[in-house]
């Protein structure tokens, strides 16, 4: 029989290496497996904590209707409540003072309240000629109640045209004294033949009203 001959540079392991090796793929073994097993994840303060809640501005308290009741009163004398008239008058070196009065024909108490507009006119169309009255503050302004049948009054002073030169004034006869009651925008037409200034110089000045028919005395 032929001795079996060995491949030269192939050797057996030691029994020790192969010990060796085995424990080396034992604990291998265990490392995967605990290294595989799943783990649980930390969990996030944040995540599990409860959202924040914003802050809300206070509530706006919603505005209280007063339940007051609205303080009411007569209502301002309209120009078609009121018989306006011409009153007493008196003539002075000069000029002429003449009343002008306001007469409540409704049947409601109305209220009168400032200075009337005044102005003298030409024949219709009522052409205004030369300056509207200026206001006199001699008569303290008050308001005026009038009942029904009640009146009030007014003071116009009516310069005499021929006080001034011909050239500075212009004398011109008016036929009509145009009169807005305060605060209305409806005039009264009431005949008046004084002599005024075309030219704007001032010739007219009025009262606030005051109560009663008046008296130039």
């Amino acid at each position: 029989m032929f001795p079996i001959l060995e491949r030269p540079g192939k050797r057996k392991p030691a029994p020790g290496r192969v010990a060796a090796a085995l424990i080396c793929v034992a604990l291998a073994a265990g490392c995967g497996s605990s290294s595989s097993s799943p783990s649980t994840p930390a969990s996030s303060a944040s995540s599990s904590s409860p959202a924040a809640t914003p802050t809300s501005a206070p509530p706006v308290a919603a505005p209280t209707t007063s339940q007051s009741p609205a303080v009411t009163g007569p209502a301002p004398c309209a120009t078609t409540s009121l018989n306006v008239t011409l009153g007493a008058s008196s003539g002075y070196a000069g000029g002429v003072v003449q009343t002008i009065v306001f007469t409540n024909t409704s049947g409601a108490t109305c209220t009168l309240f400032g200075y009337p507009g005044v102005s003298l006119v030409s024949a219709p169309p009522y052409t205004q000629i030369g300056l509207a009255a200026k206001r006199d503050s001699t008569v303290p302004v008050t308001q005026i109640t009038l009942a029904t049948g009640a009146s009030a009054n007014a003071m116009l002073q009516i310069v005499d045209a021929l006080n001034f030169g011909p050239a500075t004034c212009s004398p011109t006869k008016a036929a009509f004294l145009r009169i807005y009651p305060p605060n209305q925008t409806a005039p009264v037409y009431l005949a008046d033949t004084s002599q005024t200034c075309a030219q704007p110089v001032q010739t007219l000045s009025v009262s606030a009203v005051q109560a009663g028919s008046g008296s130039t005395s």
